[in-house]
């Protein structure tokens, strides 16, 4: 149970679809080994671990750096390691337990700052040109919201591929012949396009 006061109107549906994205990543993770988390899926080198590794990065930036709170120092933002994507995937060195900690405790800080902070209050992204870097908490609200739900379906499709893990509605939807069923009738449409 949370210390923090109950959230309401605009704050409170944009901090449940923006847990319904922090979750639906996190599910991706359930019941893979470390060597499935950490390993490049596509060519850009995607994996799920380095979602989570991320997505942490830009909720304590946005959700909390840009409006003034306190958030723990992130190793690859103070050597600037950042720019050359070392916030898409864990070292050797950084444990699991350790990133999905940490995304854990950016939620509890971006939550706190949706408890205190109003949504017009001005905010600053220090990284970003002069000219557009004066924004409102809202807009970076919204920016995190929009940014954690991309990278949870990019999550939801890469456990997909390594064991058939679809998403958390998959079985709303119908049993193993009902999906294979449907993927035949796609397959077939698809089909009667080919050269």
């Amino acid at each position: 149970m949370s210390d923090l006061p109950p959230l309401t109107g605009y704050a409170a549906d944009l901090h449940r679809y923006l847990q319904q994205g922090r979750d639906a990543l996190m599910r991706t993770l359930d019941g893979l080994g470390e060597y499935d988390v950490r390993r490049p899926l596509v060519p850009s080198g995607t994996n799920l671990l380095g979602l989570v590794k991320h997505l942490a990065g830009v909720e304590l930036a946005y959700l909390v750096e840009s409006v003034g709170r306190e958030a723990p120092v992130l190793p690859w933002n103070e050597d600037g390691s950042v720019w050359e994507s070392a916030d898409l995937w864990a070292t050797a060195g950084e444990s699991r337990e350790h990133l999905e900690g940490l995304y854990r405790r950016a939620w509890a800080l971006s939550d706190a700052s949706l408890a205190a902070v109003p949504l017009d209050a001005p905010a600053e992204v220090a990284w970003w040109r002069p000219e557009t870097r004066h924004t409102t908490f809202g807009h970076l609200v919204v920016r995190v919201v929009a940014e954690t739900a991309q990278h949870a379906g990019h999550a939801e499709i890469l456990r997909e591929t390594l064991d058939g893990q679809a998403g958390r509605d998959r079985d709303a939807q119908g049993g193993a012949d009902w999906w294979e069923a449907y993927v035949t009738r796609i397959q077939a449409a698809a089909d009667t396009f080919r050269d």
